[in-house]
């Protein structure tokens, strides 16, 4: 098993200014943990681009973390510039994977069609946004979740990363 350290980033206005729980954060670092992985980073940022940029860049640049997981900001209300602030810092998209999420997710609501998440990796960090909702944040997490490990396994150029695959 491939242990990968995960950082959590809940972007939520009011969740930044207190006024509201955070419940996303907390219920995908649940889910870290249930999996025997790590989560070494949970935080709140209020829906601001530069902020929420600044904030991954860093992340994605201490070499820390293999995966960093958003939450909130990515459906159509003014304020939500998650995916915007994602493609800022990403040097290389990753769209199979917020495509798998969205194809599942109808299966289970319209509205996931409404998600303008995106997937992308900096330096050997993959950056997800995931829904804000804790259910829909957990599910679309569990639904990618059995490729994480060998996505980790080749941004770190490990060997273990070719077993498994079919010769030819």
């Amino acid at each position: 098993m491939t242990q990968i350290r995960f950082g959590i980033l809940t972007v939520s206005d009011r969740s930044a200014r207190g006024e509201r729980a955070d419940l996303s954060g907390p219920a995908l670092a649940s889910y870290v943990a249930s999996r025997g992985w790590i989560t070494s980073l949970l935080e709140i940022v209020p829906d601001d681009r530069a902020r929420l940029a600044a904030t991954l860049e860093v992340w994605c640049e201490s070499g820390d973390l293999d995966v960093i997981l958003t939450t909130g900001g990515t459906g159509f209300a003014p304020r939500d510039i998650t995916p915007e602030a994602t493609r800022d810092v990403i040097e290389r998209d990753a769209p199979g994977l917020t495509e798998t999420i969205r194809s599942e997710s109808l299966k289970v609501t319209k509205h996931a069609m409404l998600s303008r998440a995106v997937a992308g990796i900096r330096g050997r960090t993959l950056i997800l946004n995931l829904p804000g909702s804790p259910r829909g944040a957990r599910q679309s997490l569990q639904i990618v979740s059995d490729v994480l490990e060998h996505a980790v396994q080749l941004l770190r150029e490990d060997p273990a990363s070719e077993q498994g695959h079919r010769p030819g």
